[in-house]
């Protein structure tokens, strides 16, 4: 799926940040019945009102925004000799496309509501998709938010950050919780 160039990019930037942000790894497992029951709530009312569904991706991205509006620490940026802490929360998505791996960004996610968000993550990816990002469309960033669960089943994975950003979400898929009677 990638032409020599866009994996090219793709590498060369993989391979900055692995050589100049320090990483490490917290994995979590968490139960999101209760998001999938928000979920299955919210549809109905999105659909009756004539919005479009709402992901899972666009709850986590809102969650993520969120929590970023509540510790600020982790909404910054290492800039060599200081920290910046940035008052906007402007949330990457990663969307992998044949021309290469694309970031665009949802300013302000915080602040928005789910559909609101939900349609510009669809757009964006769209013009990713299209290869017709503008700089505008992924430069800006605060966090960024990478979901490999959903649409293609990994369990797990270890994102890499996004310069200069600090941190990134990798989102792994979902299981039904398995009960054991006894």
């Amino acid at each position: 799926c990638f032409n020599s160039y866009s994996f090219q990019v793709t590498a060369n930037r993989l391979l900055a940040s692995k050589q100049t942000i320090p990483h490490y790894y917290l994995t979590v497992d968490t139960r999101v019945d209760k998001l999938i029951k928000l979920r299955g709530e919210l549809n109905p009312l999105q659909e009756a009102s004539g919005g479009k569904k709402i992901s899972i991706n666009d709850l986590v991205i809102k969650a993520a925004a969120l929590a970023l509006r509540k510790v600020p620490e982790c909404n910054s940026s290492w800039m060599n000799d200081f920290i910046r802490q940035y008052h906007n929360v402007n949330i990457n998505v990663a969307v992998q496309t044949e021309h290469g791996l694309f970031v665009p960004v949802v300013r302000d996610a915080d602040k928005k509501g789910l559909g609101t968000i939900g349609e510009e993550v669809k757009q964006l990816a769209q013009r990713a998709r299209d290869n017709s990002l503008k700089p505008q469309d992924y430069e800006g960033g605060t966090f960024t938010v990478s979901n490999l669960g959903g649409p293609f089943g990994i369990k797990q994975f270890c994102a890499i950050i996004n310069p200069p950003q600090s941190a990134i979400l990798a989102i792994g898929s979902g299981k039904k919780p398995c009960y054991t009677f006894v």
